[in-house]
């Protein structure tokens, strides 16, 4: 089994390798691939370490699995070549998430979709995999009519200038800035692009990757998305409105009862979820579930998960696993 990680030296890149250690993903052989400047560069996993080859290379030693985390254009342009060579992608951008022909999966909602003939395979964007952890089977019981998201965005979202960017100004240095405004002791209504619509990238990504993912084209959704000064992940404020009412505790139970979600709702003990304690974990975290007052059949909803793992690496390789223990690959 050959795993080439594509974007190896990038953020996403590092804790994908970390995740397929912690998880004992069954690889013998591992190709580290980046861009022409990472070349020859040496990385360590498990002890031991690998030299960073170029995307033509790595495709030339014909792995089964490609797990890409490079960057949109990258995915276009190499994703293909890879398949074209026998390799099944599983790509972390945004670059197939929205074509017709590739399946957008998160594995807990969507994998039994994924055939033996699926060569390319869309990640879905951090911030939908952790809300639709929460509302898939809240729509499979109650049926969503109407969402209303924001989110509060860790700067790793961006990527490791955007890190260094903060981290400069904490200690009053210049330097390389990722953003238009300061990000400490600040927050921007502003991920990603805005478009025409006045909506940022970030924001119709959920919009429009909610319903291909629950395969319901009537649930409207509408998102605010606002990047803060945290590190350990991606928070969500979100209110539902479903077609049928609901009881609060049935709500709790079944959620509790969902594979990767874990619910932490007890405010009076100031028990709920946070960045800080979702860092590093895999699980998605639920709390501060409770009715909204003033529309009938509506919750709220606080949902955290940390968006490097759950949000990206961990998805993509559950993916990969789910593709193994059904000999797809």
């Amino acid at each position: 089994m050959k795993i080439a990680v594509v974007g190896a030296t990038g953020m996403v890149g590092a804790v994908m390798l970390k995740v397929l250690d912690e998880r004992n993903f069954p690889l013998d052989e591992l190709i580290p691939v980046a861009s022409e400047k990472s070349v020859g560069k040496k990385i360590s996993f498990k002890g031991k370490d690998y030299t960073v080859v170029g995307l033509q290379d790595a495709i030339n030693q014909k792995p089964d699995i490609a797990l890409f985390s490079a960057g949109g254009e990258t995915s276009l342009q190499w994703a293909p070549k890879f398949a074209q060579a026998g390799t099944t992608v599983v790509d972390n951008s945004s670059a197939w998430r929205m074509d017709n022909s590739k399946k957008l999966i998160v594995p807990e909602i969507n994998a039994h979709l994924l055939t033996k003939k699926d060569k390319i395979i869309a990640n879905p964007n951090c911030s939908t995999i952790q809300m639709l952890m929460v509302l898939a089977p809240l729509h499979k019981k109650y049926t969503i009519k109407r969402v209303i998201v924001s989110t509060y965005q860790s700067i790793t979202g961006t990527g490791v200038k955007a890190v260094h960017q903060m981290e400069n100004e904490r200690s009053g240095q210049d330097g390389e800035r990722a953003y238009p405004y300061p990000i400490d002791k600040n927050c921007l209504p502003h991920c990603d692009v805005f478009t025409e619509n006045g909506y940022t990238k970030e924001e119709m990504k959920l919009v429009n990757e909610t319903r291909k993912i629950l395969s319901d084209d009537s649930i409207r959704l509408t998102a605010t998305a606002v990047r803060v000064p945290v590190v350990g992940g991606h928070s969500e404020a979100v209110n539902i409105e479903f077609a049928d009412d609901f009881d609060l505790n049935d709500v709790r139970k079944l959620l509790s009862e969902t594979d990767g979600v874990i619910v932490k709702d007890n405010p009076e003990n100031n028990i709920y979820p946070m960045p800080i304690t979702a860092h590093n974990k895999d699980e998605v975290f639920v709390g501060r579930i409770r009715r909204d007052f003033s529309n009938p059949n509506s919750l709220n909803l606080w949902i955290v998960a940390d968006n490097l793992r759950k949000g990206a690496a961990t998805n993509t390789i559950q993916i990969a696993e789910y593709l193994l223990e059904k000999g797809f690959v």
